[in-house]
């Protein structure tokens, strides 16, 4: 063969070979969480992303994803962020109490985050005490009785997990695993926890056939007689302020079991007060309370008909509202029709090795 045609033969070879060349395959866990375009807010969330000074992208949410569900993130490997925020109690739980390393319980139940974005005010745990998602994603890691470690020791593990490299160079532009990063990425991800396209929403929105009468009576009374507005208020039915029902007084020391905003503040006017929660998917968070003492939705709109529990620092937003059995039930089944979609997710099926 000619010189110059065994050339042309060797090129047309390469050639072919490279146009057969398999590409790579994806790592397990990327096939597991790939990138997807951020979630597109429901009905009856009236805000966008875009509304954000620093809007999540693609790539935090992914990196967040796998972080919120990943237990290495605890000192002994078995807690995550959904272990007490779960999917499927709208990312509460559906025991009284949190339990942390080691089986230890918490005095509170973990507040739902769903829709939490545009919160009015920014400030997350019952009693307020971090200043926006990325403080309380960074806060359970290092509390004794819940993920038991230290940022330090969670940067050092997740470090030594040669996969994760990859993932946070190309979220943030540069190599480096660092607490503001994890938190970025976890309260980014936390962020397209939505709710909304409820029955609710859709009757607002002109379905007239969406609702039953009963939750249009139960409408009426929220917004008026029982005056649930006040504090539930809102797209999402919250004030994200801090109120005193009783719950947790004890009659006979004259104390709280637990002080709340108190502990923060130290107003005596906060005392046993603590952050309004959303009513939105509320049926998926019982028991009730940040002690999850009150065991049903109807028992809670119970307390607030008899005006709370009496302590020295009650509420003056709360009064007794004889409301009847009917109108109770009304109430009960307009908060259930606030029971939407768009914030289920199930942990990835792998996680970076």
């Amino acid at each position: 063969m000619k010189p110059l045609m065994l050339w042309i033969f060797v090129l047309l070879a390469a050639v072919l070979a490279l146009g057969c060349a398999q590409p790579e395959p994806l790592p397990e866990w990327e096939a597991a969480n790939p990138l997807s375009p951020l979630p597109a807010p429901p009905l009856g969330v009236d805000h966008t992303f875009e509304e954000l000074a620093e809007p999540p992208t693609v790539e935090t949410v992914r990196l967040g994803r796998w972080l919120f569900y990943d237990t290495r993130l605890s000192a002994d490997n078995t807690i995550s962020c959904a272990t007490c925020h779960r999917p499927a109690n709208a990312f509460s739980e559906p025991t009284s109490v949190s339990t942390g390393i080691a089986g230890q319980e918490g005095g509170r139940k973990a507040p739902t985050f769903i829709n939490a974005a545009w919160a009015l005010l920014p400030h997350t745990f019952w009693d307020g005490r971090a200043a926006n998602l990325e403080d309380q994603a960074l806060g359970p890691v290092e509390n004794p009785i819940e993920m038991g470690n230290t940022h330090d020791a969670m940067i050092e593990t997740l470090q030594g997990i040669q996969g994760y490299a990859r993932y946070f160079e190309a979220t943030f532009g540069s190599p480096g695993i660092t607490t503001d990063r994890v938190a970025k990425a976890i309260a980014d991800y936390e962020r397209t926890r939505m709710s909304g396209n409820s029955p609710y929403d859709r009757w607002k929105a002109g379905d007239e056939s969406a609702v039953s009468d009963e939750v249009k009576l139960g409408d009426q009374l929220f917004f008026d007689k029982a005056g649930c507005n006040q504090c539930h208020l809102g797209y999402n039915f919250t004030d994200t302020l801090f109120h005193n029902l009783g719950v947790g007084w004890d009659p006979d020391s004259e104390t709280f079991r637990d002080e709340g905003r108190f502990a923060i503040t130290n107003q005596e006017s906060e005392k046993g007060a603590f952050k309004t929660p959303t009513v939105r998917e509320v049926t998926h968070r019982a028991p009730y309370m940040h002690d999850g003492s009150i065991e049903t939705l109807r028992e809670v709109v119970e307390l607030y008909n008899r005006g709370g529990d009496p302590n020295p620092y009650l509420d003056p937003k709360i009064k007794a509202l004889d409301l009847s059995e009917e109108e109770i039930d009304a109430l009960v089944a307009m908060m259930e029709a606030l029971d939407g979609e768009g914030y289920l997710d199930t942990p990835p099926g792998a996680f970076p090795q």
